[in-house]
């Protein structure tokens, strides 16, 4: 036992990763640890109680380490963030659209971020926990507290998503809500242009029937769930932002046929 403890402790403090923060000064020691308990509770949410089936996870093996930015349509607050990153680190461990083994949470990515509303991430001492595994929180736009606000956009929010960007994978749900088909905020144009990331889409279905908004209680089981890593899309940026705005809709399923 002492050995093993020796052993460990050399290894974290030869990786000094007790010390290490990320951009947004949180510690990753903490962070990782995060993770693998997050990981371990809430696999079975996708492969247990319900069965995801996954596409195009060896695209995640194929992408950069930084400046990759992630879209996709919202179907829950928590759940949706949570299966990505459960496939993200099932593919760099070597899966192939499965979440088999959950070895793959002990080495996880740790420069992985997603795009949250302040708001949602404030609301109790969960989503405060949450927000420490890699939330870029920042304020909305168009609505708070249940209602439509019209409000300029907080450069310093544009700024940290740059700054995450730049250390590593970011996750964004375009259209800024749960609800389908709703019309995609510009904010995520003007990410693509300000810091031209590798965009890749994802596309997801089945979250919104398995659990609650928020994500957090299973409201029935053995639901299909389905995740479509898709290859990464390139952007003309002479073309029009209404243009390039109905390509990320279509990109992410968004568009009514």
């Amino acid at each position: 036992m002492c050995f093993h403890f020796h052993t460990f402790c050399t290894f974290v403090f030869q990786n000094q990763i007790v010390f290490k923060r990320n951009p947004f000064g949180h510690y990753l020691f903490i962070k990782l640890w995060l993770i693998r308990l997050l990981g371990c509770i809430t696999r079975k949410r996708f492969n247990g109680f319900n069965d995801l089936q996954i596409r195009g996870s060896e695209i995640i093996r194929q992408l950069p380490d930084k400046n990759v930015l992630f879209i996709s349509n919202h179907q829950t607050y928590f759940a949706d963030v949570t299966a990505m990153l459960h496939v993200f680190f099932a593919s760099l461990a070597g899966r192939d659209d499965n979440l088999n083994y959950l070895s793959y949470i002990w080495k996880p990515k740790l420069n992985v971020y997603y795009v949250a509303a302040k708001e949602t991430m404030k609301a109790g001492l969960l989503p405060r926990i949450l927000a420490y595994t890699g939330s870029i929180s920042i304020e909305r736009t168009w609505r708070e507290k249940g209602q439509e606000i019209n409000r300029q956009v907080k450069m310093s929010d544009v700024s940290n998503i740059g700054k995450a960007l730049n250390d590593g994978w970011v996750i964004t749900f375009p259209q800024g809500t749960t609800k389908p088909f709703a019309p995609i905020r510009k904010g995520t144009l003007h990410i693509i242009k300000s810091y031209n990331p590798v965009v890749v889409p994802i596309q997801i279905d089945g979250f919104r029937r398995s659990f609650d908004k928020k994500g957090i209680f299973i409201k029935k089981k053995g639901i299909k769930q389905s995740m479509h890593i898709k290859p990464p899309i390139t952007f003309d940026l002479e073309r029009s932002n209404d243009e390039l705005v109905a390509q990320i809709a279509e990109a992410i399923g968004q568009v009514k046929k």
